[in-house]
């Protein structure tokens, strides 16, 4: 099994897979299984993964899909894809992240005025602080923070309200809370029995496998890991590298 991180990996944030990507994505789905595990929601897989990939049932059906941080699986059920499970957050833990990321963010002033979308996102399984709002054009993310030191800054001080909480650093601007312990990792075991793949047969790609980066724990789980840094990368690790080997152990 191969999986994927989603903004800045397969495609630039919050923004539909280039041409490339989705033509290499489907190749490789008919070799192995494969895994999108990302922090956005299911909704933003829709419009940037599935509505690119034009995939038939049985292609369909190789495909998992890993909204929130892998906090919420997905998988095709015949007609469509449906959710097998969800590690929902209370109420109480929603309404406490979502009061101090807002708190800590005019603190250390990174509260924006100046948006695009909401800045608070309750994704049920996972609640997100994004600077510059969900719909940020990708420059100005970019822009925003380009040593991820804001971000480090922000996560540390909600980090110290929330010890029951799990919290990292995101995408370009974001920063990610779920339930203590349930993170990509988390996603990553539970494949192990979904799709009944050891870890030792899967390999991850993602761009924030740095410490702190919210795909670091998959390296630290012993996955093999490919760093890149955009969908350019990628592309060139699928075309160069595995789709060739892939057809090597086959031949």
């Amino acid at each position: 099994m191969v999986a994927f991180d989603l903004d800045d990996t397969l495609a630039p944030s919050k923004s539909p897979l280039p041409a490339p990507i989705a033509d290499l994505l489907r190749s490789l789905l008919e070799r192995v299984p494969v895994c999108v595990i990302s922090g956005g929601q299911y909704g933003q897989f829709q419009q940037q993964l599935l509505e690119r990939l034009d995939l038939t049932p049985e292609l369909a059906q190789r495909l998992h899909l890993m909204p929130t941080c892998g906090t919420q699986y997905y998988r095709w059920d015949g007609t469509g894809f449906g959710q097998v499970y969800a590690h929902t957050l209370t109420a109480d833990e929603r309404d406490s992240a979502l009061a101090s990321l807002r708190t800590r963010a005019e603190e250390l002033g990174l509260w924006e005025t100046e948006t695009w979308g909401d800045v608070l996102e309750d994704r049920g399984s996972q609640v997100t602080f994004s600077a510059l709002g969900q719909q940020a054009p990708v420059a100005a993310k970019a822009a925003w923070d380009p040593t991820g030191s804001r971000k480090s800054a922000l996560r540390d001080a909600v980090a110290a309200d929330l010890p029951g909480l799990e919290v990292r650093s995101g995408g370009s601007t974001s920063v990610d809370i779920t339930r203590r312990g349930v993170d990509k990792a988390t996603g990553m075991r539970a494949l192990v029995d979904l799709a009944g793949v050891p870890l030792a047969e899967m390999v991850f790609v993602g761009d924030r496998l740095d410490e702190g980066g919210n795909d670091r724990p998959v390296l630290d789980l012993g996955v093999r890991c490919h760093a890149v840094h955009g969908w350019e990368d990628t592309a060139a690790f699928l075309g160069d590298v595995l789709l060739p080997h892939l057809d090597d152990q086959r031949g």
